[in-house]
């Protein structure tokens, strides 16, 4: 599953430096997170850095790209091979 940045982003800009994948951006009114890129940090950490530094907990799984641990997995590789 990719995560979703919602409505109630403030856009305090923590989130952005911790994604190791380069899936977050500035969109234009709040930061938003590429499903193709996001895996949730599997390869990377044990669980969504971006998540674990949000002071207003407004990252969520997005509920229209649901994976399993292992196509996030085979995502994470697809992403390592291409880099």
């Amino acid at each position: 599953m990719a995560l979703t940045i919602t409505e109630e982003c403030i856009n305090c800009d923590v989130c952005e430096p911790e994604c190791p994948n380069q899936a977050i951006y500035l969109g234009p009114d709040i930061y938003e997170i590429d499903p193709n890129r996001c895996t949730e940090c599997v390869g990377h950490f044990d669980e969504p850095q971006c998540v674990q530094v949000c002071p207003v907990a407004c990252i969520p799984v997005d509920p229209h790209h649901v994976e399993t641990r292992e196509t996030l997995w085979q995502k994470f590789q697809r992403l390592q091979d291409a880099a």
